[in-house]
C-alpha cells in the first residue's frame, strides 16, 4: 500500500460488552434491572444510528530508528524514545485515524442541554467504543491486506499524547492522513474535532 487509503464507511455493531465497561458495569459485581438493561440497550442502539465511522490508513517506510527518533517516508520524523522501542522491530509503520461523525457529538449536547444525562452518557460511551472499535476493524482490514507478503500488524497500537509521544505529533499524523476529507479539524492545542476522533500507529513486521 503505497498511498493513503480512505474508508468512507465502517460498519460494525457496537460492542456492547465494551460499552457497559465504560459505564462502569462489571460482570457479577454491578447489579442492573432489567429496565435500566432496556433503557441502556435503547440509547446504545440510538446512538450507533447516529454515529458515521470513516477512516484512513497511510503505509510508511521506516527509514531509520535509532532508539531517539523515527525517521520515516514522506519526510516525516518522530523523536520518541518511547515509540522507537516500540517499532524497533519493524521495517514499516501504518498511521490510521478514525471518526465517529459530528452528529453523534451533536446528539450528545441536545441530550445534555435536556438534562437526559443517561441518555448524554450511554451515546458518550458508545461513540468512544466504536471509534476505538473503528480502529480494530482497520487493524483487521490492513493485516488481511499485508497477510499475502507474510507480514502483520503489531497487535497494539502507539497514540500522540502517550508518554514521551508528544500530542503535537498528532498534527503531523492528521495532515499524512488527510482527515480534514472526512470532516475531522485539529485546533491549536492539537486536539481533534469532532471529540471522537483518534488517530494510532502501528508497526509493521515480518
Amino acid at each position: 500500500m503505497a498511498s493513503l487509503v480512505f474508508l468512507e464507511k465502517i460498519s460494525i455493531d457496537p460492542p456492547r460488552e465494551k460499552i457497559y465497561q465504560r459505564l462502569g458495569y462489571k460482570k457479577r459485581t454491578t447489579e442492573i434491572s432489567a429496565k435500566q438493561l432496556e433503557e441502556t440497550d435503547c440509547f446504545i442502539h440510538e446512538a450507533s444510528r447516529l454515529i458515521s465511522l470513516k477512516g484512513s490508513l497511510l503505509r510508511l517506510s521506516i527509514l531509520q530508528n535509532d532508539g531517539e527518533k523515527i525517521i520515516l517516508s514522506k519526510n516525516l520524523t518522530f523523536k520518541s524514545k518511547k515509540l522507537s522501542a516500540f517499532l524497533r522491530d519493524c521495517g514499516e509503520t501504518v498511521l490510521m485515524g478514525a471518526t465517529a461523525g459530528s452528529v453523534i457529538m451533536e446528539a450528545i449536547k441536545e441530550k445534555t442541554r435536556q438534562d437526559d444525562l443517561a441518555a448524554a452518557v450511554v451515546y458518550d460511551a458508545t461513540a468512544s467504543e466504536m471509534t476505538d472499535a473503528a480502529l480494530d476493524w482497520m487493524t483487521d482490514y490492513f493485516n488481511q491486506l499485508i497477510r499475502r507478503e507474510g507480514k502483520t500488524l503489531l497487535p497494539r497500537r502507539f497514540s500522540a499524547g502517550y508518554a514521551d509521544f508528544h500530542l503535537e505529533n498528532q498534527k503531523s499524523i492528521y495532515e499524512m492522513l488527510q482527515m480534514e476529507k472526512f470532516g475531522v479539524a485539529i485546533t491549536s492545542e492539537f486536539i481533534l474535532l469532532p471529540e471522537k476522533s483518534v488517530t494510532a500507529v502501528s508497526g509493521i513486521c515480518g
